[in-house]
């Protein structure tokens, strides 16, 4: 038997993501990673801004040079061109900065930035092709699962955080004719400093290739007790991931409450329901080991941040979970809408309706078009507070 199990992991190990005729290199594993592709690999970062071959480091020292041309010239006056002259980004107050703008066919691979500031003021965007309107639209910190502006370590397949708040993406990302990504800052007062790097491969694309999205939510305090992740998802698609900022503003355990996916056509009552949130979260009982939250990572799902009251500044418990559906994809066919009960417990065994600070982040893969997004609030209802 425990042969049988060690063949079965090496099995699925090795199993490539494409059948072989669909094989293109838009995605590897280590089931695939030893096949050639003519796949072209490419890189964009304020030292290459256009991902063109060849064109990377070419940036000169010049006190004079553009905005965002040569940031380090100081730190590179001796040392001249190809000397690490333009690593980062400046984004004042209000504005808008294009940190990629590609042609297709291929697929974004890896995103890696560091931004400084605050991360919730700080929009990541993404336009697939010639769409006008954002198919992603996150505050950053949200993105990489940062919600509450505080560094968390994290590790799991699609996001990592790593020391000291380095922000890694892994959601494939193909796209057909154009790839967009902008950043804007909403910051009323202070300027932000960005690194980054966006990976990408200039391929074909499977004809059932779908398109990524991701959706912001937040409701600051949730009054209905029957918090909203994502509603209005019109088309064919499937769900792939979840992460949630939750901020508890009563004792006791906050996580009674059950996940509900209404699909194609559900109305009142779902065709997916759990049976509590850190079930859903692929905990149990309350992530509760000897009277403590225990953080814990895995590559699909984990507790990974526990902010505790300090007794001064920081009056509550605070939150972070991931869920990623990667291997349990949950697919609809017209629509979608999915909600999470915001339960605690009371007196006499009861369930209490809490008033929680939910913020949430939506991934999934949809056929374009989609549905357009709710209008994303003012700095002054995004803030942590």
């Amino acid at each position: 038997m425990k042969k049988t199990l060690i063949l079965l992991v090496a099995f699925l190990a090795a199993t490539p993501v494409f059948a072989q005729s669909e094989f293109n290199g838009l995605n590897m594993n280590m089931g695939n990673i030893f096949r050639m592709s003519d796949a072209k690999t490419r890189s964009i970062s304020p030292e290459n801004f256009t991902g063109e071959k060849g064109k990377g480091g070419m940036a000169v020292p010049d006190p004079n040079a553009p905005v965002n041309t040569a940031n380090a010239t100081n730190a590179a006056r001796n040392l001249g061109q190809g000397w690490k002259v333009n690593p980062f980004i400046r984004i004042k107050p209000g504005e808008t900065f294009t940190l990629a703008e590609i042609e297709g066919p291929g697929a974004i691979q890896h995103i890696w930035m560091t931004p400084t500031g605050n991360w919730r003021f700080s929009i990541i965007r993404f336009y697939w092709d010639d769409e006008e309107k954002p198919s992603v639209e996150v505050p950053v910190g949200d993105f990489f699962a940062m919600g509450w502006n505080e560094y968390a370590p994290l590790s799991s397949l699609a996001i990592c955080v790593n020391p000291g708040s380095a922000f890694n993406c892994y959601w494939p990302m193909p796209f057909r004719k154009k790839c967009k990504i902008t950043m804007e800052n909403i910051n009323d007062q202070d300027e932000m400093r960005l690194y980054y790097q966006i990976d990408y491969t200039l391929t074909d694309v499977p004809e059932d290739a779908a398109y990524f999205h991701a959706q912001f939510n937040r409701t600051n305090p949730n009054e209905t007790s029957d918090y909203k992740i994502v509603e209005n998802i019109k088309g064919k698609g499937h769900f792939v991931g979840l992460y949630m900022a939750w901020g508890v503003n009563n004792n006791g355990w906050w996580g009674e409450g059950e996940i509900k996916f209404f699909m194609d056509g559900d109305t009142k009552f779902p065709t997916i329901c759990g049976t509590g949130t850190e079930d859903y979260f692929c905990g149990s009982y309350n992530f509760d080991r000897g009277g403590q939250y225990t953080v814990f990572n895995t590559p699909y799902a984990g507790l990974h941040q526990v902010i505790k009251p300090d007794g001064t500044y920081k009056s509550q418990q605070r939150f972070g979970l991931y869920r990623w559906h990667i291997l349990d994809p949950i697919r609809f066919e017209k629509d979608l809408k999915v909600t999470i009960q915001d339960l605690g417990w009371r007196h006499g065994g009861r369930y209490l309706p809490q008033k929680s600070d939910i913020s949430s982040v939506a991934f999934w893969y949809q056929a374009e078009p989609h549905a357009q997004f709710p209008k994303l609030p003012e700095w002054e209802k995004l803030e942590v507070n």
